[in-house]
């Protein structure tokens, strides 16, 4: 490709609202063009990467027995009636109605899709397993896109299914995927990604593990120990607190007037957060009061809190549906409280924390010495769950570790679905007793626009992006400086040819630009081997030679048996990049 030729802009600043690294150099460099908030043209530029992008994909789900098949992206909300989740997704499904008034939508993920599309074809053990996977664009209705490619409305995935005839096979071939996804990600160049526990959210099921790159603007907060041996999403993370060894102390009740939050609380009794009790209220779906406790020091986790009492639509309660349960707000606390009409759940921080200081359901005053086992009688509709944020140092569950705090961009998710699909939409298999029963099926999805952004967070330098070379855009970069004159125009197509020729991807800087803008663009295309053609190199017969992340470092190289060499730098950085 000649680079006057080629469609998209090299920017010299970076768009007002652009705030990640990828954003800024996915936008200089001529990568993407955004056309809504949200809603992005891959140039030439980005349309090469992500295509070798999905090329690896490809190759490792066909390599695990996938079969590749492209669903449509406007789907009738039939389906998703059958599922259940027309109703229970929220706005960012985007509804719509077609011209005869028929209920559609734009699909953000494709397992009702699949279950129609397997359960017209499988019905026999005979035929299981079975995984179908393709490559599609989505369309998710974000309320807040942002980051670039990181986060927006439409994008393209890989999502793929799998079908099965028992839990135990799911899971056996669940590894089979975490390891092909493992090889994936390693082959298009990230240098540090994580496998963790996640939360399963709107795909349900019964486990979700989540790949993150790691990123400082990640949006995602990771706990990961020293070792490895515990990484969780902070939606599911846990931790081992340690509680004090006191004897019980009497009950005390003691004013403190105008002392609401907890740290005013504390300040005014001359106590840590750790020795007092935060009472947080929810109003579930239904309207109805949820009571939270925890240790004054946590904050509470809304996704665990929203699996414990089985509701995701949880909003902060109002002063006067607190008051109707007999609680006083900014005073309140379990104690003294009729409980048999409200939903309880206490985090365990309460129950082992001794000696705490708790609201005491009467303006003004607060109760010193609250011991959750003594002084709590009526617990029969209490729920007592890890609800607490974890927080950076805390130590590891499984050895005590301090737990690192890291922020992670997600760039693929897999999820052990088991039949909340295939039960209500059908999709049955007849074992070998002839019995019909539910496909028990796994998911498994990778971002294809956002691994490309999440790539350069992690590869770049002041000046650019730096690929990785198995996604690139092109392998070598020709830069003839002064290349009007004959000489440099000669050596520059001829070796622009001989490249062609011994397949190497190639891009030729063949505009005539100044050395300082040639190498800012050089730098903002970020191709990994550079060659700069000029009449000072081609005096001595040589080129100079770098790779893209060298920075200022160069080489001088012959120009005769410059493709054998070129080719044997590509074939070496290929091969750092192969897990095998």
């Amino acid at each position: 490709m000649r680079l006057s030729q080629m469609l998209g802009q090299r920017l010299r600043e970076a768009p007002r609202d652009a705030q990640t690294v990828s954003h800024k150099f996915l936008a200089r460099g001529g990568y993407c063009l955004p056309v809504s908030a949200g809603i992005f043209t891959l140039m030439p530029l980005g349309l090469r990467i992500t295509r070798k992008i999905e090329a690896i994909i490809r190759e490792e789900m066909d390599a695990i027995g996938g079969q590749e098949m492209l669903m449509p992206v406007a789907l009738s909300a039939e389906l998703w009636q059958q599922s259940g989740r027309w109703e229970s997704v929220g706005a960012e499904l985007l509804r719509f109605k077609d011209r005869n008034g028929k209920d559609m939508m734009l699909g953000m993920t494709h397992e009702e899709a699949c279950v129609h599309a397997v359960r017209a074809s499988i019905s026999s053990y005979k035929q299981l397993p079975l995984m179908v996977y393709q490559i599609q664009t989505k369309y998710r209705d974000e309320a807040r896109p942002r980051a670039g490619l990181i986060r927006t409305r439409e994008f393209t995935m890989k999502d793929a299914y799998s079908f099965h005839t028992s839990q135990e096979d799911l899971e056996r071939y669940y590894k089979i995927c975490h390891q092909a996804y493992t090889r994936i990600f390693k082959r298009i160049g990230f240098r540090e990604f994580i496998s963790i526990q996640a939360d399963s959210g709107i795909f349900g099921g019964n486990r979700s593990d989540e790949f993150m790159a790691i990123a400082d603007c990640g949006e995602d907060t990771l706990f990961v120990s020293p070792n490895g041996n515990y990484q969780a999403n902070r939606e599911v993370a846990c931790a081992a607190l340690s509680y004090p060894q006191e004897d019980p102390l009497p009950l005390e009740t003691v004013a403190t007037p105008h002392a609401k939050t907890i740290a005013e609380v504390a300040d005014f009794l001359g106590v840590d957060a750790a020795h007092t009790c935060k009472a947080v209220f929810y109003r579930d779906s239904q309207g109805k009061l949820v009571f939270v406790n925890i240790r004054g020091d946590l904050e509470v986790n809304e996704t665990k809190l929203a699996k414990v009492v089985k509701d995701s639509n949880l909003a902060f309660a109002n002063d006067e549906l607190i008051r109707e349960a007999g609680a006083v707000p900014g005073f309140a606390s379990l104690h003294g409280l009729d409980l048999s009409q409200i939903r309880v759940v206490v985090d365990p921080s309460v129950v082992h924390s001794p000696n705490l200081v708790v609201g005491a359901n009467k303006e003004g005053y607060h109760i010193r010495n609250f011991n959750y086992q003594r002084d709590l009688h009526d617990t029969g509709n209490v729920v007592v769950a890890d609800i607490a944020c974890v927080r950076d140092g805390d130590p590891s569950p499984v050895d005590g570790a301090p737990l690192k705090l890291l922020h992670g961009i997600e760039i693929g998710n897999i999820f052990q679905l088991g039949t909340k699909y295939s039960q209500p939409m059908g999709c049955l298999y007849l074992d070998a007793d002839g019995k019909a029963k539910p496909m028990v099926m796994g998911c498994y999805g990778i971002g294809v626009g956002r691994s490309m952004a999440a790539i350069v967070e992690q590869h770049h330098d002041d000046y650019g992006p730096i690929w990785p070379i198995s996604i690139a855009p092109y392998q070598v970069h020709v830069i003839g400086l002064k290349i009007n004159e004959p000489a440099v125009k000669e050596a520059c197509e001829s070796l622009y040819r001989e490249l062609q020729k011994a397949g190497v991807e190639v891009l030729l800087d063949d505009r005539g630009e100044k050395a300082g803008s040639a190498f800012a663009d050089a730098d903002l295309l970020g191709i990994p081997l550079r060659v700069v053609v000029s009449p000072k190199t081609l005096a001595s017969g040589e080129v100079e030679f770098k790779h893209r992340d060298w920075g200022k470092e160069c080489q001088m190289k012959p120009l005769e048996g410059l493709v054998p060499f070129l080719q044997e730098e590509i074939r070496k950085a290929l091969a750092a990049l192969d897990p095998q």
